[in-house]
Formats: C-alpha cells, structure tokens, sequence
C-alpha cells in the first residue's frame, strides 16, 4: 500500500480542552482547521505526520485511530477484502467530499483508508501567490 499521508484521530469527550493542550501547552503548528468557527477541527503538524482533533463519531470516543491516505480506496479494499481483512465500512464517498473506508488492526484499533478526489479542497494549494519585484 501506498501511503500519500497519515495522521492520528482523537475524538475527544472536551475537544475545546483537546485543542488547548496540543495547540498552547505542547505548542503544536496548526496545520488547518475545518468546521464550524465557534468548534473548529484542527489539525497539527507532527513531524511526517499529523494529529487530528476531529468531531467525535461513532463508537469509543476517546479511542485513537490511524488516518491513512492512498491514491485509490477501491483498489485497496479489493486487495484487503482478498487477503481476509474484516472491513467494517466499505469505501464510500463521505459528505465532506472524501472517499473512505474503515478497518481495524488485529487488536482492534480503526483504521480509515481515505481518498482524495480530484477537484477537492484538499488537493488545491490554499496560499496566495504574492509576486516579489522583477
């Protein structure tokens, strides 16, 4: 499998106490936000990766998961279907625009396989291009 990117998930029971300690008690760069203004998921740097307080879903909430983006969902869950992997979400196109699929590691610990699609915000460079002087 190819992985284009990862992070950590943490959907915690107090995501505004969540998002202070990682953001001004270790001091963690905030890679993004996303959501409503007034209850934000973040996103942070973390070295080649990244740690994500998102949302809280469905299931334990204070349990990690492992986010890994590849090129194509489908592809992956054809090969971990054929290779006996108990696939408990099949890919879907999410309404947040990405296409994911959920999985657990033997001890049970989640693990979403996520797709970019082309044309979504993830894909296109967010900064503005300032031209310095010629």
């Amino acid at each position: 499998m190819e992985v284009l990117s990862s992070r950590i998930l943490l959907r915690p029971a107090d995501r505004a106490e969540c998002r202070r300690f990682y953001r001004d008690v270790l001091g963690l760069a905030v890679s993004r936000e996303f959501g409503p203004a007034e209850d934000p998921g973040i996103v942070f740097f973390l070295g080649q990766g990244s740690l994500e307080v998102s949302p809280r879903g469905t299931g334990d909430v204070r349990r990690p998961a492992i986010w890994l983006q590849v090129r194509d969902v489908q592809r992956e869950y054809d090969r971990l279907a054929g290779a006996g992997v108990w696939v408990s979400q099949p890919p879907r196109l999410e309404p947040w625009g990405l296409v994911e699929m959920w999985i657990e590691d033997p001890d049970g610990l989640p693990i979403v396989l996520v797709e970019v699609p082309e044309g979504h915000p993830l894909r296109r460079d967010q900064r503005s291009f300032t031209p310095g002087p010629t």
